[in-house]
């Protein structure tokens, strides 16, 4: 329990203060919650004793009265204190797990982590936001109430008080063999938690291809594998959790019986008086309750600490370093290479990519990679936006290692258009005006009507206004690509990528998509992926990349008029449409 609590703080930040000044009124709280009963024991022992007044009859009253009083507005603060705090503190940490996975190289985001990163954000946060903080004021509350009554019990005879002690720490060790299987059970619950939320995900997201291939039956069994898999889990935890429940309760039981026994015991051998043995009356039923009530809500501490595992867990995966300090000469007044790569190795996992890559892109001009599918293109253009870091060598922009820049200056000076284009679920005029923030309403017009998207645009419901559905659902796929460019071109970085920007879209869209990379690209360095000639056939200089290594460069006349990979590129290409 002390460990959840302990967690939960770790998480809080500098809200922390908040917490402890809760746990004070919680105190208080607990303390003014018995004391209508032990005002009473008082009460009750002056009129055995026949020593009751009038006057403190009235006493008694206005503390018990202003016992019920501050008792509310000790709770209220509490809950103020502790509710508030839970929320600003979720929220902070929404925000600072956005910034962590920012941060993260590109192979972290596999279908797992994704998975992975959905349940943490949409299941474990939202139950330790709703359930955390009132929870842990419920915990102290409780542990607070179980100790002022066995301090009662002291009171009454310190026999009577060694005898609560012993029960209430066997009651405990019930407790925590409880709350040991409790806890195993809960992370199988949140890890089948996860895997139902990876298969909704793959299910939803493979929509299209389940539909195209007619596999909706089978995909639909896996998917309903894992919901039945999750029914079976959640029931297998409350199965193993009842039994524990039922031991509490007879431990509870014998131990308020066993002390009811010695409390007679001692009134019946003239160890107490009959006014302290009805004070045991008063207190027996409540005496070991906290802790009954502490060890119900077992369930939910425990699936809210495998909750906050699981987001430690994510919060501590390793980030890219980001601790360069050096900045970039600017692009105008620099002549030498804009990128350069340096023997560069590179692998996932055990899996190598790249060997020994050494090329150079001089600024203001076009290079092109091509080559076979997974031949190593795109990880170029992956390690030069630092998605991830090399293994091996080192690439440079403008003579600096790009390990030795800051990541935010280092995605300032590049824009990328990749082949499959996300738009956030907001308005038209945000998703382009992210490329520059500061950018002015003209600014982002004109970068629209360069980006050719202007027209179509204006002929949306609602103009620059219209909200677009999440990842840009209710546009065409070239209607997204010119976003994305108009984008691009706001940012306006001297370093373009483009990675496919042509390969799926339709021949309707192309030739106003090839006017807006024009634009883009003007007065730029250009790297390109692509597979169609027209794109990369002008280009000052082309890469051919095969398994991983750079085994032609050269012009396009040059490269062919050689025997090798890309003159077989370029014939398969001309047999086609063309030179498409």
């Amino acid at each position: 329990m002390l460990q959840l609590m302990n967690k939960i703080i770790s998480l809080s930040g500098k809200y922390k203060w908040r917490i402890y000044v809760a746990f004070v009124f919680s105190f208080l709280k607990s303390m003014l919650l018995k004391a209508p009963v032990c005002l009473s024991f008082l009460a009750l022992n002056r009129f055995i004793e026949g020593d009751m007044t009038s006057g403190y009859c009235v006493t008694l009253f206005a503390f018990m009265a202003a016992s019920v009083i501050l008792q509310v507005i000790f709770q209220n603060i509490a809950d103020r204190l502790q509710s508030g705090a839970g929320y600003l503190m979720f929220a902070d940490l929404r925000n600072s797990l956005g910034a962590h996975l920012r941060r993260m190289p590109m192979g972290y985001f596999t279908e797992g982590n994704i998975g992975k990163i959905s349940s943490v954000l949409s299941t474990d946060m939202v139950f330790v936001e709703e359930n955390c903080m009132m929870t842990i004021a419920d915990l102290m509350s409780d542990v607070f109430a179980e100790i002022i009554m066995v301090l009662f019990m002291y009171y009454i005879h310190p026999i009577l008080g060694v005898a609560a002690t012993l029960i209430a720490i066997g009651i405990l060790l019930v407790g925590r063999a409880m709350e040991k299987e409790t806890i195993e059970n809960s992370v199988i619950r949140q890890e089948q938690s996860e895997n139902l939320t990876e298969a909704v995900l793959d299910f939803t997201e493979g929509m299209g291809i389940i539909k195209s291939y007619n596999l909706l039956g089978k995909e639909s069994k896996e998917l309903s594998r894992n919901f039945a898999k999750s029914c079976a889990t959640n029931l297998d935890f409350e199965e193993n959790h009842a039994p524990w429940q039922r031991r509490m309760g007879i431990s509870y039981a014998i131990g308020t019986i066993f002390t009811l026994v010695i409390g007679y015991s001692f009134f019946q051998n003239h160890m107490i008086p009959l006014g302290y043995f009805i004070g045991v009356l008063l207190f027996i039923f409540d005496l070991y309750n906290p802790m009954r009530i502490l060890y119900s809500q077992l369930a939910r501490l425990t699936v809210m600490s495998s909750c906050v595992d699981r987001m430690k867990a994510v919060f501590e995966e390793t980030e890219l370093p980001d601790h360069g300090t050096i900045h970039l000469p600017k692009s105008t007044e620099y002549d030498g290479n804009e990128i350069e790569f340096h023997k560069v190795d590179f692998a996932y996992g055990k899996k190598q990519v790249l060997s020994q890559v050494d090329f150079v892109v001089p600024r203001n001009t076009m290079t092109a990679l091509v080559g076979p599918s997974g031949g190593g293109k795109s990880t170029v253009a992956s390690l030069i936006t630092r998605f991830w870091d090399v293994k091996r060598g080192n690439v440079k922009v403008r003579g600096v290692d790009i390990r030795d820049i800051s990541l935010a200056e280092l995605m300032s000076q590049i824009s990328m258009v990749f082949q499959r284009v996300y738009l956030f679920e907001d308005t038209v005029y945000n998703n382009i005006s992210m490329g520059r923030p500061g950018a002015t309403e003209a600014e982002v017009v004109e970068a629209a009507k360069k980006a050719r998207c202007y027209d179509f645009i204006m002929n949306l419901p609602d103009g620059f206004q219209t909200v677009v559905g999440e990842g840009g659902s209710s546009l065409s796929g070239g209607e997204k690509q010119r976003i994305s460019i108009a984008r691009c071109i706001l940012k306006d970085a001297p370093i373009v990528i483009l990675d496919e920007a042509t390969a799926s879209v339709d021949v309707d869209n192309e030739s106003y998509i090839q006017e807006a990379i024009s634009e883009l690209c003007r007065g730029k360095t250009l790297l390109v992926i692509a597979h169609r000639l027209n794109t990369i056939a002008s280009a000052d200089a082309i890469l051919v990349v095969e398994n991983g290594k750079i085994v032609q460069r050269g012009t396009h006349d040059e490269l062919a008029r050689q025997d090798g990979v890309y003159q077989n590129f370029v014939n398969a290409r001309k047999s086609m449409k063309g030179w498409n």
